[in-house]
C-alpha cells in the first residue's frame, strides 16, 4: 500500500514510503528505459546502518538506462524502527513483497556487506524472483573467516554513522583501500544527505544476522553470481569471497584493488563490471 504521494525530480525517479504487511518501508525507484527496459531492475541491499543515500555514487555510475530499486531496512534512514526483532529469513519475503507492491515480479539483486547476507537469503528463498546475484564485500555469516577483533569491536556500534569525526578517525582501519590515504571520504559517504541511523535499528540489524550462515545452502543458489571483493578489506578478508566463488555453482570472482567500500569509492571502475554482468546474454538459460 502506498503511504504517501510519490515525490519526483524527474519522471523516472520516485521516492516514496510503502506499507508492507503492516510495516513501513522507504524506497527509491529509478525506472528503466531503452534496452535496459527488457531487463529486471537492480535491487540494492545496503550495508549495516547505512541509508539508501550512501549508495548514490554507485547508482550514478551505473548505466543511466538501468532500473534501480533502493530501500531503507527497518530502523535505518527513513524506515521506522520495528517494534519487534526480525531475522534475515523474515526480512527477505517482506522486501520482495515491497518489490511486488512496486509492480515488479523479478529483480537482479546486489548486496553490499550486511546486505550481501540478505541478498543470499533472497536468492534461495525467492529463487524464481531473483534473476542474477551480485555479492560485494560480503561473506557466509557466522561461519566465515573473521576480521581482526579490533575491527569487529568498532563494528558493534553505530557511532560511525552518527559522528562524522569518528568515522574519519577509524575509516582507514576498518574500511582499508583508498580510505587509508583519504579517511575524510568515509565521513562524506556516510553522512552526505544521509538520515541519522537509529541505535535500536542498528542493533536490530546486528541481531537479524546473529547465527545466520549461508554455507549449508550456497550449493543451491541457482542464479549466475558475480562476487566482487577488495584486496584490502579489513572487515571481510578476501578469502571469504573465494569461498563464495567455490561453493556457488555459477559464481565468478572479480578482485578489485581497494577496500570494503570500493563499490562506492571506485564506482566508476566497478559499476561497468556490474553492468556487463547483468547484461551478458550468454548467462541466460
Amino acid at each position: 500500500m502506498l503511504l504517501e504521494p510519490m515525490s519526483t525530480t524527474a519522471d523516472r525517479h520516485r521516492l516514496t514510503t510503502l506499507v508492507v504487511n503492516g510495516r513501513e518501508i522507504r524506497v527509491s525507484v529509478r525506472s528503466a528505459q531503452g534496452q535496459a527496459a527488457t531487463q529486471p531492475p537492480l535491487l540494492l541491499c545496503n550495508g549495516i546502518g547505512a541509508s539508501m543515500e550512501v549508495l548514490q555514487p554507485f547508482v550514478d555510475a551505473l548505466d543511466p538506462d538501468r532500473g534501480v530499486i533502493r530501500f531503507d531496512v527497518p530502523g535505518v534512514g527513513g524506515s521506522p524502527v520495528p517494534r519487534r526483532p526480525y531475522l534475515l529469513a523474515m526480512l527477505a519475503p517482506w522486501v520482495m513483497s515491497a518489490v511486488e507492491e512496486l509492480g515488479y515480479q523479478q529483480v537482479d539483486v546486489l548486496g553490499l556487506s550486511w546486505g550481501g547476507a540478505l541478498a543470499q537469503q533472497l536468492a534461495v528463498q525467492r529463487k524464481e524472483q531473483v534473476r542474477r546475484l551480485v555479492l560485494v564485500a560480503t561473506g557466509t555469516g557466522t561461519l566465515m573467516v573473521p576480521a581482526h577483533p579490533r575491527i569487529l569491536t568498532k563494528m558493534l556500534t553505530p557511532r560511525r554513522h552518527r559522528d562524522p569525526e569518528y568515522a574519519r578517525r577509524i575509516s582507514a582501519d576498518i574500511y582499508g583501500g583508498s580510505m587509508r590515504e583519504h579517511p575524510e571520504r568515509a565521513a562524506r559517504l556516510l553522512h552526505s544527505a544521509s538520515p541519522t541511523t537509529s541505535r535500536r535499528g542498528y542493533y536490530l540489524q546486528l541481531a537479524a544476522a546473529a547465527g545466520w550462515c549461508s554455507l549449508p545452502f550456497l550449493r543451491f543458489v541457482p542464479q549466475p553470481t558475480l562476487v566482487l571483493a577488495g584486496d584490502d578489506d579489513p572487515i571481510i578478508p578476501l578469502v571469504n569471497a573465494k569461498i563464495l566463488e567455490r561453493l556457488i555453482p555459477r559464481a565468478r570472482l572479480h578482485v578489485y584493488s581497494g577496500g570494503h567500500l570500493g563499490i562506492l569509492t571506485e564506482s566508476d571502475a566497478l559499476a561497468p563490471i556490474v553492468d556487463q554482468f547483468l547484461s551478458d546474454a550468454s548467462l541466460d538459460g
